[in-house]
């Protein structure tokens, strides 16, 4: 069991340092690119996609608690470590933001008429289609994985493409004679920015909270029902990540039945329960007499 933990964080350990690499060659084609003809759209694009890369390290880090085994001080094992480094993504994302929109203020202010031409355009297509294939795959690997840190980071880099989009778009407006989209763009962008963070933010302390988890309760009564012995089953109550679920109910037998045999039912309710949702991780089971 260790070692398939490890080895799970090992593959999201390599999708991370892989879309690093990507993120950071995308960050810095534009960040380039938009002082020399002074977008500060593009500019504002390149930052974003260099956040992505802090991002990608900031999971790295959550990926490296989150892999330590249980010890006496988390007897429930490290995993959460992952949901709250997610958390770290969320608030980088809101100090990019709050830079943008201070930048861009400055430019309704002092404008400045950037200089278009056609490389510009070349390098925002490009690093579009980088940023989609970094976020198909993933995404793909997130859920394969069910990874907090990938399907956030993948979410994030769904609103690059459309932010990047929007950058083409102020870069054909300036083209035509109208500068002032520039600015405004950037701030749209620090608005799309900001809600990335608050998607993250919302789903991670959600876990953290303990917030129930996606389950069908009826799917785990129906589970127990089908144990000899079991007679209902009542307060069904669940917490934690995607990936590492906890389960605790009640459980009514006859009222003669023996301790031992009790015991016994218990025990084969977590495991049916486990083979049935391989995502659950522990089942604490209340049992009760019928009446």
């Amino acid at each position: 069991m260790l070692t398939k933990r490890l080895a799970h964080y090992h593959t999201i350990k390599m999708v991370l340092i892989s879309v690093l690499a990507l993120n950071w060659s995308v960050a810095i084609a534009k960040i380039i690119c938009g002082l020399i003809i002074r977008s500060s759209s593009m500019t504002a694009d390149g930052f974003h996609s260099l956040s992505d890369g802090a991002s990608n390290i900031i999971g790295l880090a959550g990926i490296h608690f989150a892999s330590r085994p249980k010890d006496n001080d988390h007897p429930y094992g490290h995993r959460k470590y992952e949901t709250f480094f997610a958390l770290g993504i969320a608030f980088l994302l809101f100090i990019v933001a709050i830079g943008i929109v201070h930048e861009s203020l400055g430019r309704f202010s002092n404008p400045i008429m950037p200089n278009i031409n056609a490389i510009s355009f070349i390098i925002m297509i490009l690093t579009m289609v980088v940023n989609f294939f970094v976020m198909h795959y993933e995404n793909k690997k997130g859920r394969e994985l069910k990874s907090d840190i990938l399907i956030s980071d993948a979410l994030h880099t769904r609103a690059d493409i459309f932010i990047s989009l929007s950058v083409i778009i102020a870069l054909f407006a300036i083209k035509f004679g109208y500068p002032i989209l520039d600015p405004i763009i950037s701030m749209m962008i620090a608005i799309f920015i900001a809600y990335a963070g608050y998607g993250i933010m919302k789903t991670s302390s959600a876990i953290l909270c303990d917030t129930a988890a996606i389950l069908d309760v009826k799917q785990i009564v129906d589970i127990v029902l089908s144990i000899e012995g079991t007679k209902n089953c009542h307060k069904v109550r669940t917490r934690g990540r995607p990936d590492d679920i906890y389960v605790d109910l009640h459980v009514q037998v006859d009222n003669n039945t023996r301790i031992d045999a009790a015991h016994k039912i218990s025990y084969a309710i977590e495991d049916a329960i486990k083979k049935s949702i391989p995502e659950v991780t522990d089942v604490v089971v209340h049992m009760e007499p019928k009446g």
